[in-house]
C-alpha cells in the first residue's frame, strides 16, 4: 500500500464490524480523543450543537445531531464522482457535542463558540457543526473566523437555504434562527460582497424580506434561477471570483423540497431535489472550505429517517470538497 492510500482516518472494517453495531459517531469516524494529534493532527472535526431555542415554528432540531449520527453509519468513504476516498485524504474525527444554553440563543452562541475554539488544533483543524437550528451557525462561523486569522472583511460564504436568514428582531429578540447571517455581517464575520445564497423561494412575509441581503450585496439564486434561468452560471462565476479564498459553507436542510426532506421545522414546498443538491455541491470542487455547518433536521417530523440520511450524505459531500482541495493543493 502506497503512502497516499494509507487511511488517515481509522474507520471500522464494515466487513468485520457491522455498521449497525457499536456506538454511533458521525460517519463512524473515531472520537477526537482517540486520535493522537502528535501522530495525525485532525484535519476536520465534526461535532453537534443540539440547540433549537431559536426556532420560529416547530421545535425539535435539538435532536438532529443524534439522528444524523445514527443515519450516517451507512455513509461510506469513497466518492464515486470525485474519485476520492475522504478517509485516505483527510484525518476526520467526531468531536462530540458542544455545551448549550437551551433558553438562550445568544448564550448558546457564546458557550458553543468558546467550545468550538477548543476543538483540535486551532491552527490546523477545521470545523463542521451539525445542528440544531440555524442559529448555531453563528458559533461555528465565529470560531472559524477566528481560526482563519480574523479577516477584516470577513469570510466568503456559500449558503444553501429556503430562507435568507438575515431577518431583524422577531418577537423582540435579535438572536433567532432567522438572523445568524445578519448578525454575522454586522459583526464583521461575513463579507456580504462574497456571499452566494442558493435555494431561496417563497412564499415570503412581504416583498421586503430579501431587502437587507440585496442591499448589502448578497447574490441570490432562487430555485427557479437554478432550474430555469442562469443560477448555475452565476454560481460558477462566483466560485471563479473567489480564486482560492477560504469559504464557509452553511447548509439548511430546508433548501431541499419537503418531499425529500420532510423532517424540518420550517418546510417550504418547491425546493431542490436531493440529486440537484449533490450536483450543485459537486460543482464546487476546488473551493477552499474553511468551515461548514448542516442544520435544521427535525427527527420527530422524519418518520422514515430520510431527512437525517440526506443530511449525513450532505456532510459526506462537504468533506469530499475538502478532500478534493487537499488533493489539489497537497
Amino acid at each position: 500500500m502506497s503512502d497516499s492510500s494509507i487511511p488517515r482516518t481509522r474507520l471500522p472494517d464494515a466487513r468485520e464490524f457491522p455498521r449497525f453495531a457499536g456506538v454511533p459517531t458521525f460517519c463512524r469516524f473515531p472520537l477526537i480523543d482517540d486520535v493522537d494529534p502528535a501522530h495525525q493532527p485532525v484535519d476536520w472535526a465534526v461535532y453537534g450543537i443540539p440547540f433549537d431555542g431559536g426556532v420560529t415554528y416547530r421545535p425539535g432540531a435539538r435532536f438532529g445531531p443524534r439522528a444524523i449520527r445514527e443515519a450516517s453509519a451507512y455513509v461510506k468513504p469513497y466518492h464515486l464522482e470525485h474519485d476520492i476516498n475522504i478517509a485516505e485524504t483527510l484525518s476526520l474525527a467526531d468531536a462530540g457535542d458542544s455545551p448549550v444554553r437551551p433558553y438562550s440563543c445568544e448564550d448558546t452562541a457564546d458557550v458553543a463558540g468558546q467550545h468550538a475554539e477548543s476543538i483540535g488544533d486551532p491552527s490546523h483543524t477545521r470545523l463542521l457543526a451539525v445542528g440544531g437550528d440555524h442559529s448555531i451557525a453563528y458559533a461555528n462561523l465565529h470560531a472559524t473566523w477566528r481560526r482563519m486569522g480574523r479577516p477584516e472583511k470577513g469570510l466568503a460564504m456559500l449558503h444553501f437555504d429556503a430562507h435568507l436568514d438575515t431577518a431583524g428582531p422577531i418577537w423582540g429578540h435579535t438572536w433567532t434562527h432567522a438572523s445568524p447571517f445578519r448578525l454575522g455581517i454586522e459583526h464583521g464575520l461575513i463579507d456580504p460582497q462574497r456571499f452566494f445564497s442558493i435555494g431561496i423561494r417563497g412564499p415570503l412575509n412581504t416583498a421586503d424580506d430579501l431587502a437587507y441581503g440585496r442591499e448589502h450585496g448578497i447574490e441570490i439564486a432562487t430555485v427557479e434561477d437554478i432550474r430555469l434561468r442562469d443560477g448555475r452560471e452565476r454560481l460558477r462565476a462566483f466560485l471563479s471570483r473567489l480564486d482560492n479564498a477560504p469559504v464557509y459553507l452553511t447548509f439548511d436542510i430546508d433548501c431541499v423540497d419537503p418531499s425529500a426532506a420532510p423532517g424540518t421545522g420550517t418546510p417550504c414546498c418547491g425546493g431542490l431535489h436531493a440529486g440537484e443538491v449533490f450536483e450543485l455541491l459537486r460543482a464546487c470542487a476546488g473551493m477552499n472550505l474553511c468551515g461548514a455547518d448542516v442544520v435544521e433536521v427535525l427527527p420527530d417530523r422524519d418518520p422514515a429517517g430520510v431527512t437525517a440520511l440526506l443530511a449525513s450524505h450532505v456532510i459526506f459531500e462537504i468533506l469530499a470538497l475538502a478532500a478534493m482541495h487537499r488533493r489539489a493543493t497537497g
